[in-house]
């Protein structure tokens, strides 16, 4: 009997010498190929067993065509994938776990706390918008992943992701403030310590006053009422003025503006002499995306202005959306090989100048992206093993600057995160690349692989060379929120 037949036997008789006669055929297949993946005999025998109990569970709908070797093999494949996402959230949540047991004691969070809360305002509102809702939302609301996902209507795991990200941006608020603290002390802290309730009796003196629209209350409460209401009426008016010219760029409607593109005026903005200086961007309000004379990607976001020089239309287009690299972007259509300089330097901050760079890209390219959480291949960062003797600890307590930087071989870090550099490996490999080291402290190495082994993908050198910091790249596959961009329909 062929495979088919086999399946079909099983599936209509309930016929077990029919599907032991399956797994005599294939069990050697399936086995051999979970062990190849994931190294393990253990792992390759639980695989074996759920691949096969997948095969029962589907006998009667697999079609007369299938080659079932294929179709095994995937599964064995999909098995794998699933096991390894699983161990790295079990390891993530058990290294997690053990920092908390053995970073913070009960009163560790209350310190922390009271460090931090002088700064906390000011840190929140220096967050993207999207993002310091999100923070509110999860801790000073004390709501669930779930329940913050529904609010912002995104997936649960993109709304994980984002609330990741934001405690990575507002961890580096603090470390340029002076205070360095870890991401997961951050993360609990805040966990502790940001739902509080409002004093006894507030609530309802609050709510009394609050509905007689002014009538009741004290003269300097009214007051400051009016100026709240002043204050917000101006930011919307700005938010109006930045959406106008929004509007104008995208409907290209601005005379001057197309007329100096088309003329390819090179303006004071487009320089690139070594690292990007907050004066290309104190420029007057504008947002351009113009030719490129340079070869060299460079750019930055500074006080929530954009500039880039020399960089691919990927580039600009990943920048718009508020993604560093394209490694994370999935672009379903072509876009010009040529380079090109950006700038988005409008008032009203981040959120308004990607807004604006977002139209400026859906005029030049016919473009537009959407967040999406897909299946991807991943790299993960992980220690082989421990306090390798190139991978050195800083020990410049309070200095938060650091470099990774070109030398002759290879590349120098100083004062590195391994954020930073598993980063710096996505941003020249172009591939997704994650930190799942658990290391917290900052390092100066030697990394001797080059920039064409990077971008070649050539990761026995790559891995050759982390292997000396007791590093290494494992490939994996699990899911990310990447920003997908589609043609203008």
């Amino acid at each position: 009997m062929d495979d088919w037949q086999l399946l079909r036997d099983y599936a209509t008789r309930n016929s077990e010498e029919a599907f032991r006669a399956l797994v005599d055929r294939y069990a050697g297949l399936v086995y051999h190929a979970a062990l190849r993946q994931a190294g393990n005999p253990h792992t390759a025998e639980e695989v074996t067993q759920a691949v096969f109990i997948a095969l029962a569970q589907k006998a009667d709908r697999i079609p007369r065509s299938t080659i079932l070797s294929g179709w095994l093999f995937r599964a064995t494949r999909f098995a794998c994938n699933n096991l390894a996402r699983e161990q790295i959230r079990r390891q993530r949540r058990e290294q997690e776990a053990v920092m908390m047991e053995t970073i913070l004691r009960p009163n560790d969070t209350a310190s922390v706390w009271e460090q931090i809360v002088p700064h906390l305002n000011d840190a929140l509102d220096k967050l993207p918008r999207k993002d310091r809702e999100a923070v509110l939302v999860r801790f000073f609301q004390d709501k669930s992943h779930r329940e913050l996902a529904r609010t912002l209507g995104v997936s649960e795991d993109a709304a994980k992701v984002r609330i990741s990200r934001a405690l990575e941006k507002l961890r580096l608020i603090f470390a340029r403030q002076g205070f360095a603290v870890p991401s997961a002390v951050l993360l609990a802290t805040i966990s502790a310590h940001g739902t509080q309730a409002a004093p006894s009796g507030l609530t309802a003196s609050v709510a009394s006053v609050a509905v007689a629209k002014g009538t009741v209350g004290t003269t300097s409460t009214l007051t400051i009422a009016k100026g709240v209401l002043k204050i917000m009426a101006w930011t919307k008016a700005k938010t109006a003025i930045v959406s106008g010219v929004v509007v104008l760029l995208a409907a290209g409607t601005t005379t001057i503006t197309i007329k100096e593109i088309e003329d390819h005026r090179t303006y004071p903005w487009q320089v690139h002499e070594g690292l990007i200086s907050y004066d290309q961007l104190n420029q007057p309000p504008q947002v351009r995306i113009l030719p490129s004379k340079f070869h060299t990607p460079d750019w930055a976001t500074l006080k929530g202005k954009m500039v880039g020089t020399g960089v691919s239309a990927q580039n600009v287009v990943a920048a718009a959306y508020g993604y560093i690299t394209p490694a994370r972007v999935v672009f379903s259509t072509g876009l010009p090989d040529s380079r090109y300089d950006y700038i988005a330097c409008l008032p009203g901050g981040e959120d308004a100048n990607e807004q604006a760079l977002q139209a400026e890209v859906k005029r030049k390219f016919g473009v537009i992206g959407k967040i999406a959480t897909r299946d991807v291949e991943v790299w993960l960062l992980k220690v082989r093993f421990p306090n390798a003797p190139g991978l050195k600890r800083n020990t410049k307590a309070g200095d938060n600057g650091n470099s990774f930087s070109n030398i002759p071989g290879g590349f120098h870090g100083w004062n590195e995160r391994m954020f930073d550099l598993a980063y710096s490996l996505e941003f020249r490999a172009n591939v997704p690349v994650t930190d799942a080291t658990g290391l917290t402290d900052r390092f100066d190495f030697d990394l001797n692989c080059t920039d064409r082994d990077l971008k070649n993908h050539d990761w026995d050198a790559v891995n050759l060379a982390l292997g000396k910091l007791g590093l290494e790249l494992v490939p994996t596959n699990m899911p990310l929120e990447m920003l997908v961009v589609e043609k203008v329909k």
